[in-house]
């Protein structure tokens, strides 16, 4: 039996750096990390990465990120979808609470004057129609697909797998590509307008929804007080992973995208934050070197997965188009190495 063709979908969102948790900042952005980039996407293409930056308003709005993302796009490298931050990206509406940090959670006349925006200043600085999606702090509910579709966007990936907290939840979506309902973003529905095309995202056990109940389970009291899932993490017996570089480490991603293989997923999905490309500014990769230890991570990862499968990379919204072909076409037109061009 020969090797599954899979695609690779790396995404980036895109922005500025500050503490996560500190207050939101509005006005004056630091986008420092935005220097980091043009080694980053160098880095990509000796992989053959065609990577999708998720760029949001206080990086577009910069001359020196939007120009740096102009040239990338220019040579037809990467691609750059939106992504919205409430809180930086105006108008604005008063001071952002972590409710309203959710794109999910806020009044839709708000996300349609702030993405309306946000693709203005895209479109003025960098010199593309967004026609991929992502929010910040992740979340989707049906009515913004809706609007995400009548601004021409054609797949987001906002729908974080098996996440939730006391704002919003994605609890049961599926984990991989579905045409979402504008009635719920959860579930699949009969729109084929715009693509739902969730992170890489599972368990080290083939069941991920009775695995999902147990971790959220052992996740809440009583169990929380005794450590129950640490335990788990630890013995190896329930490993929750998420394909990022900055939250896993490679022997992880290789354990879910093993599995993810085994289960016949035919696109394999990891993301960063550009922010995380810096040393120690946000509070979620607390090491030094960040920036050689992400692309140590993706070059090792996906050494592994060349082995395991005959491996496409594609932007996001090229895998998008190559999954909405004719069933079976995927299968008849991948080939190792293939580019997604």
């Amino acid at each position: 039996m020969g090797k599954p063709n899979v695609l690779f979908v790396l995404t980036i969102d895109t922005e500025e750096e500050w503490r996560w948790d500190e207050e939101f900042p509005q006005h004056n952005c630091s986008v420092q990390n935005v220097k980091k980039l043009p080694a980053f996407q160098t880095f990509c293409e000796t992989l053959g990465i065609r990577p999708t930056y998720f760029v949001d308003y206080a990086v577009a709005n910069d001359e020196q990120g939007s120009a740096i993302l102009r040239e990338f796009v220019n040579r037809k490298k990467a691609e750059v979808g939106a992504h919205l931050h409430p809180w930086c990206n105006p108008p604005y509406f008063g001071k952002t609470t972590e409710a309203e940090s959710h794109v999910i959670n806020l009044p839709e006349e708000q996300v349609v004057q702030k993405l309306d925006e946000l693709h203005r200043v895209i479109n003025k600085k960098i010199g593309v129609t967004p026609r991929s999606f992502r929010s910040g702090r992740w979340g989707m509910k049906g009515k913004t697909l809706e609007l995400l579709a009548s601004r021409g966007i054609t797949v987001d990936s906002s729908v974080y797998p098996f996440y939730e907290n006391e704002f919003f939840h994605c609890k049961g979506a599926p984990v991989t590509p579905y045409y979402p309902s504008f009635e719920n973003a959860l579930v699949p529905g009969e729109q084929q307008n715009i693509m739902e095309l969730p992170v890489t995202a599972g368990f080290n056990v083939a069941d991920f929804s009775k695995a999902d109940k147990i971790h959220s389970r052992l996740s809440k009291p009583p169990f929380s007080t005794l450590r129950a899932v640490g335990l788990l993490w630890h013995t190896k017996i329930l490993k929750k992973i998420y394909l990022s570089p900055e939250l896993s480490d490679t022997k992880s991603m290789i354990e879910l995208s093993d599995t993810c293989l085994d289960k016949q997923h035919n696109v394999i999905h990891m993301y960063l934050h550009s922010s995380s490309l810096i040393d120690g500014v946000t509070g979620l990769l607390n090491v030094d070197n960040a920036y050689e230890l992400i692309c140590s991570r993706i070059s090792r990862f996906l050494a592994h997965l060349e082995v395991r499968a005959n491996v496409s990379y594609c932007t996001i919204s090229e895998a998008a188009t190559r999954l909405t072909a004719k069933e079976g076409a995927v299968t008849t037109q991948l080939s190792q190495g293939q580019h997604c061009e």
